[in-house]
């Protein structure tokens, strides 16, 4: 064995070609290789279900409603010239932005909550707390739909007990996106909790003694503490419910339908009724795209952070 791995060694160093098979095994050998090689399966799901529709629809959006010719970029151009569509953009920018706020707040609270509640008793609050998340949306949103109904809605109901007037959540614009919004937050804010209690747990205690002995009070361990060690779980989180938020559909289409007048459509609801119900299809893909910019503008200066931060820790 000895005098095959001299030979070996003096066959590289003399310029001789290394033999195919010890090639192979270095390859094999290097972690970075068999990582790829792992993952292949992976990339493979993601290019079948998200590259390749995303090409198609950059393809679809550059052809003509008969869907025979480019037109180039004039799909585009013709729905930033209409008034619905730019209020559609300033609507899914407040629906998103105003419910990831909302739900990473009262997240945060509901995890901080759990987290000082024995474990037994936090189990079953867990359990409870997670239930409008596991609920499939569209059937959630059909129950909040009867709760906001004009003619039958409890709320109004209990409103009129106390002496309140009757709200019309689905009949005005202003209460209507209040309504799609506080849907969206009610079926989401078990996502950032359960995600901010888990990086709650790994927060060490001794941190906190160590702040205790310096006196610091509650908040300012919260400020100081807390919030530092779960920056980069915050800002996935937030980042991950953003993107989800941008693309909602059901809740929309379940509670208002886009209406009224248009007032509460999103990208996605709005994507559906130009692209399927009014049959034209490049537009409607036009409609989808718009959100990719504005998410990846979000994501860029998101990533950054978390990576700058990663590098700060290192």
């Amino acid at each position: 064995m000895a005098l095959d791995a001299t030979t070996v060694t003096a066959g590289a160093a003399s310029g001789a070609p290394a033999r195919p098979g010890l090639t192979l095994q270095r390859f094999a050998r290097r972690r970075s290789t068999i990582a790829f090689i792992m993952a292949l399966p992976l990339i493979a799901v993601i290019g079948g279900l998200v590259a390749w529709p995303a090409g198609y629809a950059i393809y679809l959006s550059t052809l003509n409603r008969r869907m025979t010719a480019s037109i180039g970029l004039e799909n585009f151009a013709i729905l930033l010239e209409s008034e619905t569509f730019r209020m559609v953009i300033w609507q899914s920018c407040i629906f998103a932005f105003s419910a990831v706020v909302l739900k990473a707040l009262l997240g945060f609270w509901l995890a901080h909550m759990l987290h000082h509640i024995p474990t037994k008793g936090q189990r079953i609050w867990r359990g409870m707390l997670l239930l409008p998340w596991v609920v499939p949306p569209a059937l959630s949103t059909l129950g909040w739909w009867w709760m906001f109904d004009p003619s039958y809605s409890s709320l109004n109901w209990i409103l009129n007990a106390i002496g309140a007037p009757s709200v019309p959540w689905l009949g005005e614009p202003w209460w209507a996106r209040t309504s799609v919004i506080i849907v969206n937050v009610w079926a989401g804010t078990p996502f950032f909790m359960i995600m901010y209690l888990a990086a709650l747990k790994s927060v060490p205690d001794q941190l906190y003694e160590a702040a205790a002995i310096d006196g610091a009070t509650g908040w300012q361990g919260l400020r100081y503490v807390t919030l530092p060690m779960m920056r980069n779980i915050i800002s996935i989180t937030v980042l991950f419910s953003l993107i989800v938020t941008f693309a909602n559909y059901d809740i929309v289409r379940v509670l208002t339908n886009g209406g009224p007048r248009d007032l509460t459509h999103v990208f996605a609801s709005y994507a559906f009724q130009v692209g399927v119900l009014s049959g034209n299809i490049p537009r409607g893909a036009a409609v989808s795209l718009f959100m990719f910019p504005i998410l990846a503008v979000v994501a860029f200066f998101v990533l950054r952070g978390v990576n700058q931060r990663n590098r700060e820790m290192a």
